[in-house]
């Protein structure tokens, strides 16, 4: 790795987990994040717990948003990511199911791509409470939809999203 930055990118990760310790599993990858090749963690949210998505026979969730600064690609990133899940034995058993870690990436500097493995931004982060609660706790500049982070979380309501304490 070079010493000049010009070529780092910020990239953002959600994080969730609702099984076996889910505040532990959140708190180690966030760890974890900072010590992926080429890629540092520039800081964090706070911790959220909220309701599951879809099915609800499941626990609730222990959410974050992450920015990490890149020199990884789009999808040497997601390829990271996916192996830190499984590092935290994540098991794909039905669709928004529980888990032990899942990791989204969110945003890629201000890249929009649409590949049958990855869209980014995250095509529904601008519906998701427990994504943009953070996300504007941790950026509330970021531009989403033609407005800010901090813009968007304003109307979610907050009902099935509460903030941890440390």
């Amino acid at each position: 790795m070079t010493d000049a930055r010009s070529d780092l990118v910020a990239a953002y990760v959600g994080l969730g987990s609702n099984l076996d310790r889910p505040r532990e599993h959140v708190s180690r990858a966030l760890n974890e994040l900072d010590a992926l090749p080429l890629t540092h963690l520039a800081g964090h949210s706070s911790l959220y717990a909220s309701a599951p998505v879809g099915p609800q026979d499941q626990p609730d969730f222990i959410n974050a948003v992450a920015r990490v600064f890149t020199r990884l690609s789009p999808l040497a990133l997601l390829d990271q990511l996916q192996a830190l899940e499984q590092r935290h034995r994540r098991i794909r058993q039905r669709h928004w199911g529980p888990r032990t870690l899942d990791l989204d990436l969110l945003l890629y500097a201000n890249l929009e791509w649409h590949t049958p493995r990855l869209t980014l931004p995250h095509p529904a982060m601008c519906e998701r409470g427990f994504v943009l609660v953070p996300l504007a706790e941790l950026a509330p500049d970021v531009a989403l939809a033609g407005q800010t982070s901090a813009t968007l979380a304003k109307h979610h309501d907050g009902a099935d999203l509460h903030r941890l304490l440390p």
